[in-house]
C-alpha cells in the first residue's frame, strides 16, 4: 500500500473529494441572486469583498434596477453610492453601467451563456465568467480564485505557477461533472477549516491526511 506521504496527485484528489463530499453533501450558492443578471452583478461586486457584504448591498441595488435595461438607465454615480461599501466602487460602478448597456445593445438584455462573450464584458474576468457559467447556466466550469489557488498548492494538486495552470490541473484531476460543486466545496472548506491566515498546510483534516509528515508551514507561490 502506498504511504500517504508519497501518494500521487490523483490519489490525493480522490481522498480530498471524499472528505469534501462528507462535509458538504449540499452546496448552496453563497451569493444571493434571482437570475443570471443578478448573479453576474453579485459576482462582480464580490471581488475583494465578502459574500455577506455583497448580499446586504445587492437587494438595495436591485430594488433600484433589477435588470440590464433599468441598470443602463441610471447613472454611474447612483450605482456607486449604493455599492460603495463593497470596495473598488469607482471601477465596479462604471463596469456595471457599461456592461448593462452592452447587454442591451448586443444581447437584448440577456447575459450571454458562453465564455467568449462574457469575458468581453467590462469588469468580467475568467473567474467571474466561470462562476456565471457554472452557477448561472449549469455549464461545467472550475472558477479558481486566489484562495482555491492556495489550497490546491497546500494539498499538492498543482505546482502553483499561476491560477490558469491551477485551474487546468484541477480540471485534469477531477471529473467534469464534479467541477461546479467542488468549486463551492473547496471555498466552504477554506473558510471553515483551512483559511488563508491559518492551517498553513498543517492543521485541517485534508492537509494532515495528504501530508501527515509535514512539519513546517507550507509556503505558497503567488498567483
Amino acid at each position: 500500500m502506498l504511504h500517504l506521504s508519497t501518494m500521487k496527485k490523483l490519489e490525493r484528489a480522490t481522498i480530498i473529494k471524499k472528505i469534501l463530499d462528507s462535509y458538504y453533501p449540499k452546496t448552496p450558492i453563497p451569493l444571493d441572486h434571482n437570475d443570471t443578471f443578478s448573479l453576474l452583478i453579485a459576482v462582480l461586486l464580490s471581488a475583494q469583498c465578502t459574500d455577506e457584504r455583497v448580499n446586504k448591498i445587492t437587494p438595495k441595488l436591485f430594488s433600484v434596477a433589477a435588470n440590464a435595461k433599468s441598470m443602463s438607465k441610471i447613472s454611474v454615480n447612483k450605482i456607486y453610492k449604493i455599492i460603495k461599501p463593497c470596495g473598488l466602487g469607482p471601477q465596479k460602478s462604471k463596469a456595471i453601467h457599461e456592461l448593462s448597456n452592452i447587454l442591451m445593445k448586443k444581447f437584448d438584455g440577456d447575459v450571454p451563456n458562453n465564455f467568449k462573450d462574457l469575458e468581453k464584458l467590462p469588469g468580467v474576468g475568467h473567474k467571474t465568467a466561470s462562476v456565471v457559467m457554472s452557477q448561472g447556466f449549469g455549464m461545467p466550469a472550475f472558477a479558481v480564485d486566489t484562495h482555491i489557488h492556495r489550497l490546491a498548492q497546500r494539498w499538492g494538486l498543482t505546482n502553483g505557477k499561476n491560477v490558469k495552470v491551477t485551474e487546468q490541473d484541477l480540471k485534469n484531476l477531477f471529473p467534469e461533472e464534479s467541477w461546479n460543486k467542488l468549486h463551492l466545496q473547496i471555498i466552504f472548506w477554506g473558510r471553515e477549516y483551512c483559511s488563508a491566515r491559518s492551517c498553513f498546510g498543517l492543521e485541517c483534516e485534508i492537509c494532515k491526511t495528504c501530508y501527515p509528515k509535514r512539519t513546517k508551514p507550507f509556503m505558497h507561490k503567488k498567483p
